[in-house]
């Protein structure tokens, strides 16, 4: 299975701009620059390569943990997951931190860090990160 973006950039890295398609049609010409991933600290303007790589991180994490709480028998409510993806200019990516509180009945909360931690482990999207440090930090609601 294959999953595919396209991007076009015109002009400088600091002038220039660009546009990010999705297979999926939901991003169509989502635009991106240079101040959208290195000067704008809200995150309002504009995607950036960060922003996606933490949205396919938590997500992929979230559905990782919801095939193992069913398997454990104790299926969830809701998983509440976020994932901040951190850029240092001149050094790259260097970290990948999730956040997780899942509302999940009949669970302890250490059998709930337990299959978070395993979730994280085995998640597709932390295994592509593998090159940078994956923290995690699960409760129950």
């Amino acid at each position: 299975m294959d999953r595919t973006a396209s991007a076009v950039w015109k002009g400088t890295l600091k002038e220039g701009s660009g546009t990010i398609d999705l297979q999926s049609g939901v991003f169509k010409s989502q635009p991106y620059s240079f101040k959208m991933r290195f000067e704008d600290e809200s995150g309002k303007s504009g995607t950036n390569p960060e922003e996606l790589i933490a949205a396919a991180h938590a997500s992929c994490f979230a559905m990782q943990l919801s095939h193992f709480l069913a398997e454990n028998g104790t299926p969830a409510e809701k998983l509440d997951a976020k994932a901040a993806v951190t850029l240092i200019p001149g050094t790259g990516i260097t970290k990948s931190a999730l956040t997780l509180v899942g509302t999940v009945p009949g669970l302890d909360a250490a059998k709930f860090k337990e299959l978070a931690e395993k979730a994280k482990a085995g998640c597709p999207v932390s295994k592509a990160l593998g090159a940078i440090e994956v923290t995690l930090d699960a409760r129950l609601a």
